[in-house]
């Protein structure tokens, strides 16, 4: 994690900008908590884009918080022309924290996809979007984060096995894709090497855990960690974030105070 040093001379920006794109009328949480999450590893700026009403809620979680309000209950098409604005001003997208599922959404998330020129986290809802559409990650840099159920709709029904994601992600790319199947033993792969993630506990299994992953997979990508690396160094962090708040606080834990802990585990590492 020496990666994660700053040089003394650097400036705002220098250390990694993120664009989050996610949340819906009805989740307002999980971008929140993705954009916090890259903020406590390290970024300079996250840009949190939501459909307005989550924009008002995502403001009140900090005064850091960058908001981009787009018009409307969900992600739409008409949101597109904004957000590749911002494309071309930051490292990394996230997406998928939130965004619900309906048609329209699924159609704007693919379209981001399709457009994006910087690496991307693609999670949550974003990873339904990309069932039977994965052509469209040719050529791209991204880390995919499923939990088993979501691996199962990307793959076309395929058991969440290690070796059926090392297959799967393989078939994906050559080098540019990594995916991480967020698990009791979480399992990373580029389609080539396996690493396994032990840390964790049955206290993660509230919301928003997942939204953590994927802000801090987006943030060490943006400070310039390779994306396998990336991903093998976010689960253990999340994991042992979670495995503190767990000692102090058992089943009573909160996303957010896995949140408050990740820059206390990247110190001691």
């Amino acid at each position: 994690m020496a990666l994660l040093k700053r040089h003394k001379d650097s400036h705002k920006g220098d250390n990694g900008v993120v664009l989050v794109v996610g949340g819906s009328e009805i989740y307002s949480g999980a971008p929140a908590f993705t954009s916090l999450a890259a903020y406590r590893t390290g970024v300079d700026i996250v840009y949190t884009a939501t459909p307005r009403r989550a924009a008002d809620i995502v403001a009140t979680f900090s005064p850091e918080m960058i908001t981009i309000p787009l018009l409307g209950k969900f992600l739409d098409k008409m949101h597109i022309p904004v957000i590749e604005e911002y494309l071309e001003k930051v490292d990394v997208l996230a997406i998928g924290p939130g965004l619900g599922t309906e048609k329209y959404t699924m159609q704007a998330c693919r379209d981001i996809i399709s457009k994006c020129n910087v690496p991307m986290v693609i999670d949550a809802d974003a990873l339904k979007a990309l069932a039977g559409n994965l052509k469209i990650l040719k050529n791209k840099e991204c880390v995919l984060t499923p939990h088993r159920g979501e691996f199962e709709i990307i793959s076309g029904g395929q058991k969440a096995v290690e070796e059926n994601v090392r297959k799967f992600t393989a078939g994906l790319s050559e080098k540019n894709i990594v995916t991480v199947l967020k698990a009791p033993v979480d399992i990373i792969t580029d389609g080539h090497r396996i690493k396994k993630n032990t840390t964790g506990n049955p206290g993660m299994t509230i919301g928003g855990t997942g939204d953590t992953l994927t802000g801090i997979v987006a943030a060490l990508i943006a400070q310039k960690v390779n994306l396998f690396d990336a991903a093998c160094n976010a689960a253990f962090i999340n994991g042992k974030a979670g495995d503190l708040c767990f000692s102090e606080k058992g089943c009573g834990l909160i996303t957010s105070d896995i949140i408050e802990k990740i820059p206390e585990i990247i110190k001691n590492l």
